[in-house]
């Protein structure tokens, strides 16, 4: 609807300018035959006996060719009016009136070339020349035949002399016209190729733009998942152990319990963390980075019964310290991924006894494999598997070149394995 109004408004914009070149073309042209006397008058007063032309403009004022010269001049204008609906019969229309007075105008006849020159120009910038080009054609031999014709009938002229003289008034008329439209025509298709570059490059950043928010977004929504579905995981499954144990075992109820606010500070802690480092950039050294040396403490921090264990070189120092030659970016993948798999076995195979291994002899790799045992109860409670996780560890691992396998393992239970190549390895 708006588009519409908008179209509406542009056309009848369109309407008034048209409306007005069509008055001012009249206007100066009546003006031009209406003050031909007062030059006349001017030019005989001359004191220093110069003339301004050797023909007396002004001495046919009245007359009956003055008279049908005023009205050709009127109905010029008006023509102008639907130039841009049908700017290649405008400008024959403009040249055929023209043709009128020519044999009674007398030396007032080239007054006629005024709108016809408007009505080239006009044609111009509505549409590209060379789809009215039998337009243009027919209005220069027009306006050649309408002053051969004068210059024959009123001034006796010979015929040659009479036909050079309106070819070149037929080049003043319409092929400069046309010439100059060109040169404005031209500099608009410039300026809107621009303004249409300028649009293109705007689109362009607010493409990137989104598909940055986007990448962003998905990061965001990875961490969040990785962190809550953890914690959350391991809440649901210590709050099932302490519904059993409430009233057999109160002592072991009261520890869960305890455990299971650990978790929820742990988890609120992590999420209060992320919201301030999404918050101000400068929290980014406040919050703790997950690389291979955070992992025990993840695997500590888990319920249940969890193991950990980290296989090296042989002769190599026990010092604590392992993956050598992988980045910080693919330890956080291999944190988050641990993570992952240990979220998704209390999810799905609550109870069951999971272990964590850290594979780092190879010197062109290091291998995370994460191992739960078949389960040996039914999923938690009110879990569903949106496929998001594996997804994100996938996502994870393209992106710092690493692969990752899920799948059943051979004693019934649940593989995870991450391989992450160390930098200056050749794959």
């Amino acid at each position: 609807m708006a588009s519409a109004d908008a179209r509406t408004s542009a056309d009848a914009s369109i309407r008034r300018r048209d409306v007005v070149v069509a008055v001012v073309t009249a206007l100066v042209s009546i003006g031009l035959l209406l003050s031909l006397p007062a030059i006349d008058a001017i030019d005989a007063a001359d004191p220093d006996g110069s003339s301004l032309g050797a023909v007396a403009l002004g001495a046919d004022a009245g007359s009956g060719g003055w008279w049908l010269l005023l009205v050709v001049l009127l109905v010029q204008s008006a023509a102008l009016v639907p130039v841009r609906r049908l700017p290649g019969s405008v400008l024959v229309a403009t040249a055929v009136a023209a043709l009128v007075p020519a044999a009674v105008a007398g030396p007032l006849y080239g007054m006629t070339a005024l709108p016809v020159g408007i009505a080239v120009v006009l044609l111009v910038l509505t549409v590209p020349p060379l789809r009215r080009w039998p337009a243009l054609v027919a209005a220069a031999a027009l306006v050649a035949g309408g002053v051969t014709i004068s210059m024959v009938a009123t001034a006796g002229a010979p015929l040659t002399a009479a036909i050079g003289q309106g070819l070149l008034q037929a080049v003043g008329v319409v092929v400069l016209p046309l010439l100059a439209a060109l040169v404005v025509r031209s500099r608009r298709e410039v300026g809107a190729a621009r303004r249409d570059e300028q649009r293109a490059l705007v689109g362009e950043r607010e493409a990137m733009v989104d598909a940055t928010l986007a990448r962003e977004r998905a990061a965001m929504a990875r961490e969040l998942h990785d962190i809550a579905a953890h914690h959350l995981s391991g809440i649901a499954l210590m709050a099932g152990v302490v519904d059993r144990q409430i009233d057999t075992d109160p002592e072991q109820a009261h520890a869960g319990v305890r455990q299971v606010r650990e978790q929820s500070s742990a988890v609120l802690d992590d999420l209060r963390r992320l919201v301030g480092l999404l918050r101000d950039e400068s929290a980014a050294a406040e919050r703790s980075v997950e690389t291979f040396t955070t992992l025990p403490e993840l695997v500590a921090r888990t319920p249940g019964d969890v193991g950990f264990t980290v296989l090296r070189p042989p002769g190599s120092d026990d010092d604590g310290s392992f993956g050598a030659g992988v980045g910080p970016l693919a330890q956080l993948a291999a944190y988050r991924t641990v993570q992952e798999a240990l979220a998704n076995a209390a999810m799905h195979a609550p109870g069951t006894t999971c272990s964590v291994q850290v594979d780092d002899r190879s010197p062109e790799q290091v291998t995370v494999a994460v191992h739960n045992d078949p389960p040996s109860a039914g999923p938690v409670a009110g879990s569903s598997a949106g496929g998001f996780g594996l997804l994100g560890m996938r996502e994870r691992a393209e992106l710092v070149g690493a692969t990752v396998a899920v799948g059943p393992a051979a004693d019934g239970g649940w593989d995870v394995r991450l391989v992450l190549p160390r930098e200056g390895s050749s794959r």
